[in-house]
């Protein structure tokens, strides 16, 4: 399927593409891209004085540069600034990134060509992912510049799937290297594209990461034995929150019609508030999210280019502003990190709570021969270390500061450092996630003739045990997560019929 940007495009849009649908733009965006281009060109034949067109960059801001030297300073930029180190990113992630910068450059103020926009556009029509480094932005040049190489004919890529240099990768793909104009380098690294396209794709695992989160708990509070009194609707709405509203209604109707609940009924006064206080932290999380969804699809409304182009070729205005700078950004991925830290915290101690004999009324380590076998013992301490290092990844990277460029830049906000940390925290969570489901369907095997489970945690067992049979020390519990791993971070949470 293919996107077309009209004015903007939302998170939803920018995650879509990242997992393979391409993208078009109207007849009114390229318009704004050839005027945007036309303002700069006059520019250059005017010789006014204008950052990154006709000046060096960061320190260099005051440095005049010639206009035979406009082209090679653009080229020199990419060049420069592409220092990324590290890992490559995904190939969903690199996509990302490119479709946040075609959906900044169509805001029309930004003065690159329509043929580097074209050029883009084919990179996600043919699978062309550039190998962009994990490392090195303290906000989103590097990845950016190591995205622009392969425009010009240098870096690597992979297209396909096969991996090549960068002019291999264009001539693979029908393309020729760009030779680069007046101010494009900066705008190609220049902008908040690279953490909007990362915070996208976190968004929406994150979505997927927080239904699951609802679906495993529920299937744990019913063999947990919950008294489900604590989320009537009622008793929830004391607390304003649309996240707690939101889950409580799910678990309500995910436990609707449990044999195993109803005879639970009365048996202690409360829950634990791993188990009690689900709506509350899973609310939470949903609130966060929809106020980090906001600042992202915020950010893809802006224009984050410095400077920007704006008015007519006749009477054309550049602005010197502070646009690629993305504090609301970095907070954003910052705050999601936490929340989502929290609930797998929380998944972990409701898994501990199974396999704990102390609380369970269970087997002890939901073991089928405690003693000689050792059931979901070590899986807990899995789950604790993954738990134990969000704690660590939910610090955050807003707040870290740094000085850059001879005290030019000497505010930095860390967008892209602060999604790549909530990505990797978002990874733990997948896991920690799956080792509670895990351990709920095994609980679920003692449970057998005490009562039926709902309908809908039983799509939730079934699930489970559609790709991993119940567990007798005989075999490694490390595949069986990774299995479920999967499950949780690929697919959709069951429907509750």
């Amino acid at each position: 399927m293919t996107i077309t940007i009209k004015t903007v495009l939302g998170w939803r849009d920018i995650a879509r593409m990242a997992e393979g649908e391409t993208l078009a733009l109207s007849q009114p965006a390229w318009d704004r891209i050839i005027n945007a281009s036309r303002i700069v060109e006059r520019i250059v034949e005017t010789g006014v004085r204008a950052y990154g067109i006709n000046t060096g960059v960061g320190a260099l801001s005051d440095t005049v540069v010639d206009r035979a030297s406009q082209s090679r300073l653009s080229r020199n930029i990419i060049l420069s600034h592409a220092c990324g180190i590290g890992a490559l990113l995904a190939p969903r992630e690199v996509r990302a990134i490119i479709a946040a910068q075609i959906a900044n450059f169509a805001h029309g103020h930004s003065g690159v060509r329509a043929e580097i926009v074209q050029h883009l556009i084919a990179f996600l029509e043919k699978n062309c992912i550039p190998d962009v480094p994990s490392k090195g932005s303290a906000g989103y040049l590097t990845h950016n510049a190591h995205n622009a190489l392969v425009l010009i004919g240098e870096g690597s890529a992979s297209v396909a799937g096969t991996r090549m240099s960068g002019r291999e990768a264009l001539t693979a793909i029908g393309l020729e290297p760009l030779v680069l104009g007046a101010k494009e380098g900066l705008s190609l690294v220049n902008g908040t594209a690279c953490a909007t396209g990362l915070a996208s794709v976190a968004l929406a695992r994150a979505e997927r990461l927080l239904d699951w989160a609802d679906a495993i708990a529920a299937l744990t509070l019913e063999a947990a034995g919950c008294q489900i009194a604590a989320f009537d609707a009622a008793v929830l709405a004391l607390r304003h929150s649309k996240g707690i509203g939101h889950v409580g209604a799910s678990l309500r109707a995910r436990l609707a019609g449990s044999e195993l609940i109803a005879a639970a009924h009365g048996r202690r006064t409360q829950d634990a508030l791993s188990l009690r206080a689900v709506p509350h932290a899973h609310g939470g999380a949903r609130d966060v999210f929809d106020a980090s969804a906001f600042v992202v699809n915020q950010e893809l409304a802006s224009v984050t280019d410095n400077p920007a182009v704006s008015g007519t070729p006749e009477q054309p205005i550049v602005s010197s502003e502070a646009h690629a700078v993305a504090p609301a950004l970095a907070l954003a991925a910052d705050s999601l990190a936490t929340a989502l830290a929290q609930v797998s915290a929380m998944s972990e101690r409701r898994m501990d709570r199974l396999v704990n004999p102390l609380v369970s009324g269970l087997p002890p380590f939901l073991a089928s021969d405690p003693g000689s076998n050792s059931g979901f013992m070590i899986a807990q301490y899995t789950a604790a270390a993954l738990a134990n290092e969000n704690r660590r990844l939910s610090a955050p990277a807003s707040t870290d500061g740094g000085i850059t460029s001879g005290l030019q830049e000497d505010f930095l906000a860390h967008p892209t450092p602060a999604a790549n940390k909530l990505l990797a925290l978002i990874d733990n969570a997948e896991y920690i996630l799956a080792i509670e489901l895990m351990a709920a369907a095994q609980a679920h095997e003692f449970l057998v003739g005490t009562g039926s489970r709902a309908p809908g945690t039983d799509a939730v067992y079934k699930a489970v045990r559609a790709i991993v049979p119940p567990y007798a020390d005989d075999r490694p519990l490390s595949h069986d997560i990774e299995t479920l791993r999967r499950l949780v971070s690929k697919a959709a949470a069951p429907a509750i019929s």
